[in-house]
């Protein structure tokens, strides 16, 4: 079964920065469409960011332009450079493929608050 380590977030103030990371315990990450996703409490897990094995890439509309998805296949990992960030950002961040999705991780916690 893979298992998904998501980290890096934390405490930022408004117009921060914060870089997440996830690695995936899979021989054959390289193949498929890695996400981020995040979650508010009480709401649905939202849609971020996605990367394809050929490092197309796709963004919510309200991070365009401030979010980066970046995929590293020798190390298995995914990550997201979060650039002006905003209140409404404070979520729990989580990665997993996209589509027919793995076990979630314990996900990454980023709060944006001044």
């Amino acid at each position: 079964q893979v298992r998904l380590v998501e980290s890096g977030g934390g405490l930022v103030q408004p117009g921060g920065s914060l870089r997440l990371s996830c690695t995936a315990t899979t021989s054959r990450f390289s193949v498929y469409t890695m996400a981020w996703y995040r979650q508010v409490p009480g709401n649905q897990r939202e849609l971020v960011a996605t990367i394809t094995s050929g490092r197309i890439t796709t963004y919510l509309d309200s991070v365009e332009g401030r979010f980066t998805i970046f995929r590293d296949n020798a190390k298995n990992t995914v990550a997201l450079q979060m650039n002006s960030l905003k209140f409404d950002d404070t979520a729990v961040y989580y990665c997993n493929r996209l589509g027919d999705q793995w076990a979630w991780g314990q996900g990454t916690q980023v709060t944006v608050s001044s």
